[in-house]
């Protein structure tokens, strides 16, 4: 009888498994339905792709995508998987191709967007066919108040109703609390049995910085990484491509993408980032959920995101081969307003605006914490860490701090002195005492808050202030232009009832030796490869990228840069040797298995 552990060793390449994987397999491998929360790069498709193997009939995976139908169908392929999906990229002929072998029992696993799947024609094919199991992949798509609604997902509860024999497992890598309950609630899972895995991924080392010349920043951050695939997020399209053709003028190999360049553009974009080594996309969020590519080594932020599921799931993206990856991010207060002033602005209903500042707040929180960013991220989602990870630029690189309470009044008395109508810049200009027109104009200059901050410098104020919001004492004023007013909060520093300690602002010597790259996050490859490796490693690579040309499929496809870091390390000699390798499936070692054995060789 063949187990899940005979799939995973012969079929998959892996020795064993993962965490919650052999539960939550086993579970549903005997008909039970199941919720897994597992982080991205977990092997959640490894618990729906071996019950699928291992019972009868044919397993129907809900996926959003169509750029993750592919990358997933091609992987399974390179397994020897008989699977297919079906979507708008098909012609007709092929679709047809698709159902027949679906109707016909030639499949194991058929990927279908929900739309297609809610079709009245697609659910009569169904009904025609012995069905293994239902996969509900992204299932925080169901939440209304998640960054990646899909009003569809709501009605996949239509597959219980029709097929109440077949199990169901929905799988996702992005769910805090009430989203849960909503994806429980929504896709009628109450008795399903739920998988919840730590949220941790203790390969990716979180660092952010506060911006101070962003593209320098960032250039000083890609140093030592070169030839490295990666993302990078801005809030904006125009910032994007901006961003984009800068770092091609840096000598990065980089490309735009958002939802407003030509579909073909974007296309071509995307499978550049997909199918080339060290390609670096700069991306609106419109890019990513179901990117599985595994070898992005870094995520780059250079505004903030939305929301902290937001930039768990982004960052997350990052490192899914296991191997060291980096989530770096720079913010300044004026992202805290832009974001502020869309959640203001928006026609939603005020419910949605409350939650939307409450994740804004707690992404502020993270992003200014002085402690562990890994605590302060899993306790978000409801995971407590005991000790710090030292994995994170606060771990690293403990931030000092100072008694800021009498600064602090200083900078709140100036809002409430000048009628809380102004922002950062202009506050600053009454504190350090600029003689200017509008400073005059206003008759700020008579004010007993006028010229009192010389001690610190405009750098030092901007900290000040966003520290300030940052802890709930000041609030941007949405509908005025990004203009501070005083919080409840601030009251009892104002009275002095309350010390208050913050965050030291690195002076200007220790900014510019950032920008040159030191400190955490500075100057140093993810992957820890010496210099005499490096021939054998780039052949490795290029043996792969050279297969992967030749199939047109992406290189990760044939093997994970783990699979071939493995080989580095381990040299193996023959065929028994390299196929004790992770990664390393009966079907891959008969096909390629020569092509790398000579490589390593050769070497």
């Amino acid at each position: 009888m063949t187990t899940p552990l005979d799939i995973l060793s012969n079929v998959f390449g892996y020795s064993a498994f993962r965490g919650r994987q052999q539960s939550v397999i086993d579970h549903v491998v005997g008909g039970g339905d199941a919720m897994v929360l597992m982080p991205t790069g977990g092997g959640k498709s490894l618990c729906y792709q071996i019950p699928a193997l291992l019972r009868p009939g044919t397993a129907i995976v809900v996926s959003p995508l169509i750029a993750l139908m592919q990358d997933q169908v091609e992987a399974l392929h390179q397994f020897g998987v008989s699977a297919a999906f079906l979507n708008s990229s098909l012609e007709g002929a092929a679709q047809a191709e698709v159902e027949r072998r679906f109707l016909g029992g030639g499949l194991k696993l058929l990927y279908v967007a929900p739309e297609r799947l809610l079709t009245g024609r697609f659910l009569e094919l169904m009904g025609r066919v012995e069905l293994s199991l239902f996969a509900i992949d992204e299932a925080h798509c169901v939440s209304q108040w998640g960054h990646d609604f899909r009003p569809e997902y709501r009605q996949l509860t239509v597959l219980h109703e029709r097929f109440p024999e077949v199990p169901r497992i929905a799988l996702t890598a992005t769910a805090d609390t009430p989203t849960r309950g909503e994806i429980v609630e929504r896709l009628a899972l109450q008795d399903a049995e739920q998988f919840i895995a730590s949220f941790d991924r203790p390969n990716i080392r979180y660092s952010i910085v506060h911006k101070d010349q962003p593209k320098q920043q960032l250039k000083a951050f890609l140093k030592g990484r070169e030839g490295e695939s990666g993302i990078v997020y801005c809030l904006s399209r125009r910032k994007v491509e901006e961003t984009a053709e800068w770092l091609v003028g840096q000598g990065v190999s980089a490309v735009p993408y958002h939802a407003g360049l030509e579909a073909a553009t974007r296309s071509a974009n995307q499978q550049r980032f997909l199918r080339e080594d060290g390609i670096v996309v700069c991306a609106t969020i419109a890019f990513g959920m179901g990117i599985d590519k595994p070898d992005v080594r870094f995520v780059a932020h250079l505004d903030l995101p939305k929301s902290l599921e937001g930039y768990y799931q982004e960052t997350g993206r990052a490192g899914r081969d296991g191997l060291p990856a980096e989530a770096w991010m720079a913010y300044g207060l004026n992202d805290l307003v832009t974001l502020a002033q869309f959640i203001q602005r928006s026609e939603a209903s005020e419910e949605r605006k409350r939650l939307e500042r409450s994740k804004l707040d707690a992404l502020l929180a993270f992003a200014e914490t002085t402690a562990c960013r890994r605590q302060r991220l899993l306790g978000y989602f409801g995971e407590e860490r005991a000790e710090p990870c030292g994995n994170c630029d606060n771990c690293l690189d403990p931030p000092p701090t100072w008694d800021a309470t009498e600064a602090a009044q200083m900078a709140l008395s100036c809002v409430y002195r000048t009628g809380q109508r102004y922002g950062t810049g202009y506050l600053i200009d009454v504190l350090l005492g600029k003689d200017n027109d509008r400073v005059r104009s206003n008759e700020h200059d008579s004010l007993n808050v006028f010229g009192i901050g010389g001690e610190l410098d405009a750098r030092q104020w901007r900290g000040v202030f966003r520290q300030l919001v940052a802890a709930g004492l000041l609030a941007p004023d949405t509908e005025g232009y990004g203009s501070l007013r005083l919080t409840e909060e601030a009251r009892p520093v104002l009275r002095g009832e309350r010390a208050l300690h913050l965050r030291r602002e690195p002076d200007r010597l220790q900014r510019r030796a950032s920008r040159r790259g030191s400190g955490a996050g500075g100057e140093r490859r993810s992957l820890e490869i010496a210099a005499h490796e490096e021939p054998l490693w780039n052949a490795l690579r290029e043996a792969r990228a050279r297969l992967a040309r030749e199939q047109g499929v992406p290189a990760y496809v044939i093997f994970h840069d783990a699979t071939l870091y493995a080989m580095l390390r381990e040299r193996p000699e023959d065929r028994e040797a390299l196929a004790a390798i992770s990664g390393i499936g009966e079907r891959k070692l008969e096909r390629y298995g020569e092509d790398f054995l000579k490589v390593l060789q050769d070497a």
